[in-house]
Order: C-alpha cells, then structure tokens, then sequence
C-alpha cells in the first residue's frame, strides 16, 4: 500500500525525469541511425529500458556510462537481427505500437508481448493500417490484442487518414514507412504530440509537413547525433497541481519540456486560474523547453474543449483532481480514449476520487465534475487499478486532503516516474510505502 499524508506549504526547486514519449523515440531512431548517438538525460523508467531491451536483443548495443549518459551504436535501417526469443515490453503501450510498426517492414520474424494490463490493449489501430502497407501481423481477437505475431516482408508506402489523433498510431506508420517502397503519408483530425517528427527531423530525415499531414519517402537515411531528452510534462504535472492546491505553495520545475502538443494540461490549469509562470524559455534537441514556477491558487471549474484533449490525453486524471478542489462545474468531453489506457482512467478516477469526496459523474467520453473549493476530506482507500497515473494522482490528492489518502493494487510508479515519492518529499510532502492490506 501506498500512503500519502496531508502536508504543510510545497517549497522548492526539483528537476523532473526525462519525457518517456522522447526517450522511446531517441533509443529507436538512434538504433536506426548509421553511428553512434548520444543521449542525455534519458528517463530510465521501466518502459524505456524495456525498449533498449527490445534493441538489444536486436543486434543494437546500447550502454549507460557512470553519469548517466546512453551512448547507443545504431545499425542502419537494414541492420537489426532477428531477435531469438519474445520480445516483452512490459506495460509499455508505446513500446509495443511503435515496434510493431518498425518490425512489420524488416526482414524476419519477432512476437512482441507485455503484462497483462499490455495484453488487454487495442492494437488493432496499429495492425489495421499497417496490413494496408502490407504487413503480416496476427494476433488475439482478430489481431486486436498481444501477443502480436510480425512476419516482416516488404511494405508499400499509403496514405492513411486516422479517425483519431494518435501519436502512437502516426507513428508506428511514419516507422513502418522508412522502410517501405514509395511515400507515407499519415493526417490526423487533430494535431496529437509530434516528436517523432522534430525527433526524425533532427536526425537527418526529410519530412513534408502540410496542416495535419505529415509525409516520410520511404529508405531515407539517419545519422546519429547527441541530444538532451527534456524534463517529461506528465510527470511535471503531478507536483504542479500538488503546488496549485496545497495552500502557500510555490515550486520551481526545471527544464520541462513544453512542445504546444503536449501543453494541454499547462493550458487547461491556467484557464482555471492556476498561477503558472513560464521562465527561461530555450530550446533542447529540437523541443521547447522552460521553467515552470508554480504557486498556489484558486481554481474555477472550466468546460474543455475537445480539441484539446489528445494535447493533455495522459494528464486527465491528474486534471480530474484540479477540477474536483476548483469552484464550480468542470466538464471533459471528447475523451474516451481514457477508457483505453492501462485502466478506465474515467471510471477509476470516479472511483477513486469519489472515495475522497469528490464529485465526479462518468460520462460515456469524459466527467462532469462538481468541485469543492474547500478541498477534498481524505481519509479513504482507494484501488490504482495497475495504472501509475491513477496512483500517483491519488497519492497527490493526500498531499492536499484533509486526512491521509490509501492506495492498493498494484501500479508500477517507476515504470514513468522514477523517484517519484522522494521528489515530492523533497518538495515537503510524505509518501509511504507499507506492507499489508487495506481493511
């Protein structure tokens, strides 16, 4: 069980792990590159080392050195090897799509698997599109679910309109597409986060971009390079409406990134009124990058648009706890994508905030949530469901509660967060881990 107690004012200044959407996408373009890359600051969750696990059985050699800097000795587009047992990725959504993407164009045969909560995931998304270009891929339930069966063969480059903003789907088609015969050619309804194609860019890859289109012509070459990965915003989030709701609050996040693809949550919690200073603004790798200082403030409920939703689509539990300690009527819709994470984020977040006092009603596509200015009360136990943002948002929802709030079932915090409860204890918070079960 996880315990996160009420605490007195947050203070300080903190440095937030590296983005796991960029580190995936730096590990494999950097294995696809011809020489060596240089990565810095690499977030060294269980997901991303189950990605350099994936290359190294690969043929890919990948090494950290004492400062924690990964030096990854790519082999080309044609260079990878046959891998000689399953590839597991853990819990790793990511992971999973965008190799089935690059592995359904090479020249063999790999099964790609996960945990449960993996195994219960719509893959379909990736498989569907990607047999257009000609890929063999089986798996469970008509190839909707993992285990995924990738026969490699040639692949032909298409043009693929997505029904939904999916920057896992995009790019498991742009990875599919650099090894296809002719263009690639991926739109979107609405702009999801693009660092696979700042990330492509920088690694020496034309693309042409055209509105919510973006093309890859197929065989293009990358070269290694040495880059930053910035501070992740998904993990900035927690402390962020930590410092928002617990009163007198003021922290300092430093070197997060700030790409306008994944601002949305930023965005959201200053229409609410939440008093977020953006300083130092510079530039790592091709990403935005600033300072956050965070201080606390009243929040008001908001309506937020759908549109911004695949911009803060891994931010929303967090965001449900703003909404449930602002004043008045917070409504999400557009947003059943939530229902598909590695848990219901919707119903988890009714259900798991609503043991706190808040008042959240499901919607079939979002929440409506009631806020009580005055704070949540505390004192309930509540499940993770297996899902680490709805544990960590929860351990958040203690910090700022009126009794301790409990945590049961399991949520692998590091698989995204590594230190994430020493983080917020140097802030002033306390987090507890302790043996035993709820009653």
């Amino acid at each position: 069980m996880l315990i996160a107690h009420p605490c007195g004012p947050l203070r300080g200044e903190i440095e937030l792990p590296g983005d796991k959407s960029i580190s995936h996408r730096a590990v494999i373009f950097g294995a696809l590159a011809d020489g060596e890359s240089v990565i810095h600051h690499l977030l060294e969750g269980e997901d991303v080392l189950r990605t350099v696990a994936a290359f190294r059985a690969m043929g890919v050699e990948a090494q950290r050195s004492e400062n924690g800097v990964w030096r990854i000795r790519g082999v080309g587009l044609d260079g990878l090897s046959e891998p000689l047992d399953v590839v597991d990725l853990g819990n790793s959504g990511t992971g999973m799509r965008l190799l089935a993407g690059l592995l359904a164009g090479q020249p063999f045969f790999s099964v790609l698997t996960g945990d449960e909560s993996l195994r219960s995931r719509p893959m379909g998304r990736v498989a569907a599109p990607l047999a257009r270009m000609g890929a063999r891929i089986l798996g469970r339930d008509n190839n909707r679910y993992a285990p995924l069966a990738i026969q490699g063969t040639e692949l032909t480059g298409i043009e693929y309109a997505s029904p939904v903003a999916s920057a896992q789907v995009k790019t498991a088609l742009l990875l599919a597409g650099l090894s296809a015969s002719g263009r690639t050619t991926v739109s979107e309804p609405v702009l999801s986060r693009d660092h696979t194609e700042r990330m492509l860019a920088a690694f020496g890859v034309e693309l042409d971009r055209d509105g919510l289109s973006v093309t890859v012509q197929g065989r293009p070459r990358l070269r290694g390079l040495e880059l930053i990965v910035p501070g992740d915003i998904s993990s900035a989030a927690f402390p962020m409406v930590a410092a928002l709701l617990v009163p007198d609050s003021e922290v300092t996040l430093r070197g997060v990134g700030i790409n306008p693809s994944r601002t949305g949550l930023l965005d959201l919690l200053r229409e609410m009124g939440g008093d977020i200073a953006i300083l130092n603004p510079r530039d790592a790798g091709g990403e935005p990058v600033a300072d956050l200082r965070v201080r606390h403030s009243r929040l008001k409920g908001i309506r937020v648009p759908p549109e911004v939703v695949p911009r803060a689509i891994d931010e929303f539990p967090v965001f449900a706890l703003a909404a449930a300690c602002a004043e008045g009527e917070t409504v999400v819709t557009g947003a059943e994508e939530l229902r598909v994470k590695e848990s219901d984020r919707i119903q988890a977040m009714a259900l798991g905030l609503g043991r706190q006092g808040a008042r959240i009603e499901e919607l079939p596509d979002g929440m409506r949530v009631q806020g009580r200015p005055e704070g949540l009360e505390g004192g309930g136990v509540a499940e993770a469901f297996g899902d680490h943002r709805i544990a960590m948002t929860l351990m958040i929802a203690g910090l700022a509660a009126q009794q301790a709030v409990t945590v049961t079932g399991r949520a692998n915090i590091e698989t995204s967060f590594p230190g994430f409860a020493a983080l917020m204890g140097a802030l002033g918070g306390r987090i507890e881990r302790i043996e035993g079960n709820a009653r």
